[in-house]
């Protein structure tokens, strides 16, 4: 048994130290820390092989008569050494014994004879050869290729786990945070139903003037806010009339024109396709030529797309005696408007399009990079609705508007939701345009003749908001993101 000891500073580089003398297959027989380094005591799994496996007797030569000198000189095998031969046909190569000292033939009676012939406690007794020390692994054979680690394969992988944790994680996150946005919703819904019931029943002028609005046309969270803020009183006529007094004080106009024609300046006239621009902007024309005469004024259309568009325009400037100018793009507006700068007032007609469309964004940045102090004037149609109105605002303010003009008063069945957006966006309030005739059907808004407009003739609406219904259009109104929420109004 050739055990062997191996020392390092740790653990790894011991067992390291043993795997390239023994092989993986060394058996470890100890492991300990001494002096300060690990002392391991390993064994060849070939001598333990050895170890567990039984021995075998190898035969040897008998010797000629030792103990009688007429016994035939043959040569005799034990009874051991034939059944060994009889395991083991073919005779193992042994290694050559260490050269021993001869001894006197004298001094040994039972030299030459067999191992059965000597005596057992002399046989035992007898020096062993020292066996020939087998060598290491590493000589015997090549050392096995240890596999090689990935480290690129392995931090793909732990990068492509914690990705996939993270996602799941967002969303249960995600998931969770619908839930109790969703549950908040309903009770504050439910709340607010419940309040506006007391309400109701303790007040109930509240709800007849909330019928008013609503049928009017203003939006629930207006007419919610005013509600609220309304003060104690018995009369449901009185509260109306205060509605009234605050909606006209938070509705801006012009006092008059003359601000406007007689200052002068460039006015753009912008806005969805249909709401009527082209007309709106040839009744302004007629008003100015009429104060300044024609060669005070200049018409500017960018309207290239449509078929005939500019040709309308064309047809109204000729009527007026005022010239006409086309421009495409930013550098034309940039030219043109640098030739027309001694002009009192110049009018700009711009291409209608959608308040969704992206072209939006670049008309409000050619007209605000044009190199002139361009004022846009928004035109609103009374005849769509509160959320139509709401999203044109935002898509067409930009940097701000200098005011707006409301259009197809005439079409319209109820305005409140026009004068709905006017209030809560804060937009001055120039004109108001009834109809097609240049330039009879365009007046200066009068804010007190509006409100009145807006709440007469809704008799017949206010009927159809019941009872049942009022609670759940002050929780939907009550439950609206503060993005939405109508900005601040005035009340004294």
């Amino acid at each position: 048994m050739n055990v062997k000891k191996f020392t390092a500073a740790t653990s790894r580089d011991a067992l390291r130290k043993v795997r390239e003398a023994l092989g993986p297959d060394a058996v470890i027989l100890s492991n300990r820390p001494v002096d300060g380094v690990v002392e391991i005591l390993a064994l060849d799994n070939d001598d333990v092989a050895s170890l567990s496996a039984p021995a075998v007797e190898e035969p040897q030569p008998a010797a000629f008569g030792a103990f009688d000198n007429d016994f035939d000189p043959e040569p005799t095998f034990s009874r051991s050494a034939f059944a060994a031969a009889a395991r083991d046909p073919q005779p193992r190569q042994q290694p050559a014994p260490r050269a021993a000292a001869p001894a006197p033939q004298a001094m040994d009676p039972f030299a030459g004879q067999p191992d059965v012939a000597r005596p057992y406690v002399e046989r035992r007794a007898a020096p062993q050869a020292e066996p020939e020390v087998p060598p290491t692994y590493v000589n015997r054979r090549a050392p096995a290729q240890e596999p090689g680690i990935d480290m690129a394969a392995m931090t793909q992988m732990m990068s492509a786990a914690i990705a996939q944790a993270k996602e799941s994680a967002a969303s249960e996150m995600s998931g969770m945070m619908n839930e109790i946005r969703a549950m908040r919703g309903l009770m504050e819904t439910q709340l607010a139903e419940l309040s506006w019931n007391a309400t109701a029943q303790r007040e109930p002028q509240k709800a007849a003037v909330l019928r008013e609005m609503l049928a009017a046309g203003f939006s629930a969270t207006l007419a919610r806010y005013l509600i609220e803020k309304m003060p104690a009183t018995k009369d449901a006529a009185d509260a109306l009339r205060w509605i009234k007094t605050v909606l006209a004080r938070n509705l801006t106009t012009i006092a008059n024109e003359d601000d406007l024609l007689n200052k002068g300046g460039v006015f753009a006239l912008v806005g969805p396709t249909g709401v009527g621009k082209t007309t709106t902007t040839a009744k302004l024309a007629a008003r100015c030529v009429m104060r300044h005469g024609p060669d005070k004024l200049a018409l500017i259309t960018t309207d290239a797309y449509r078929i005939g568009g500019h040709e309308q325009l064309r047809i109204y400037g000729k009527i007026l005696g005022v010239m006409v100018h086309s421009v495409k793009d930013e550098a034309d507006l940039r030219i043109a408007l640098k030739e027309l700068k001694n002009k009192h007032t110049v009018l700009i007609d711009t291409i209608g399009m959608s308040q969704r469309d992206q072209m939006v964004t670049e008309q409000v940045a050619m007209l605000s990079d044009s190199g002139a102090d361009v004022k846009r004037l928004l035109c609103l149609n009374a005849t769509s609705t509160n959320e139509t109105l709401n999203e044109v605002v935002r898509a067409y303010q930009g940097t701000g508007l200098a005011g707006c003009i409301m259009t197809k008063l005439d079409e319209a069945a109820s305005i409140g939701n026009v004068l709905d957006v006017v209030i809560r966006q804060k937009l001055n309030l120039h004109y108001i345009s009834n109809g097609q005739r240049v330039p009879e059907d365009l007046h200066l808004a009068d804010r007190a003749m509006l409100i009145d407009r807006a709440f007469r003739n809704n008799r017949n609406a206010a009927a159809q908001f019941g009872d049942a219904d009022l609670p759940l259009m002050m929780a939907a109104a009550g439950s609206m993101s503060n993005a939405d929420r109508m900005r601040e109004v005035t009340l004294g």
